[in-house]
């Protein structure tokens, strides 16, 4: 999944019809070029394969030559919601997906929020016992490296950091409060 194309279609969704540059601007002022590593070509090349392949609505505006307005379709709120569920309910080593379906859960009922960052949680804790498996087995084999097990340290402490925020942000939510 790309962060890209979540983020192009969330801002469109959420700004309801919009040219390149007005999604663009959006998403520096959210400084997602820093966190998703986006960038002005990448948006547009978005906004351009979205509509290719059926998922945004395309308007020439006469009035500006050159200029194309976005708005969402049907097609594009199923894939939408379709990448911000699987982003909110799947670890992915890639923070900027993790952080695109962060910024954009209010598009999601809180009840719904919640049940997809349970199951994360459960995949989470299920990738700690895996690696802790894992280090059990590389610190009695003494033909590997030991560096192999500061790797798994190392990725233990990443997926126990994960899950632990995603532990407080769903009991955030529970609370009623909004997300961080």
């Amino acid at each position: 999944m790309s962060a890209t194309r979540l983020l192009v279609l969330g801002v469109v969704r959420l700004l309801g019809e919009a040219h390149g540059y007005l999604v663009g601007a959006e998403l520096e002022s959210w400084e997602a070029g820093r966190w998703a590593g986006l960038r002005s070509g990448s948006i547009y090349h978005a906004l351009r394969q979205l509509a290719k392949d059926g998922l945004l609505d395309v308007t020439e505006v006469h009035e500006w030559p050159g200029r194309v307005d976005y708005a969402i379709n049907g097609e594009g709120e199923a894939e939408f919601l379709r990448l911000l569920r699987n982003a909110l309910s799947v670890p992915d080593r890639r923070p900027e997906v993790f952080g695109a379906a962060v910024v954009l859960l209010p598009a999601l009922p809180k009840e719904e929020t919640i049940a997809l960052l349970k199951e994360r949680l459960g995949a989470l804790e299920g990738e700690e016992a895996r690696i802790a498996a894992a280090m059990g087995e590389a610190t009695r084999e003494a033909a590997r490296p030991g560096s192999l097990v500061r790797l798994f340290d190392l990725r233990a402490q990443q997926v126990a950091g994960d899950a632990a925020w995603t532990r407080g942000l769903i009991a955030r939510l529970e609370r009623g409060e909004e997300p961080a």
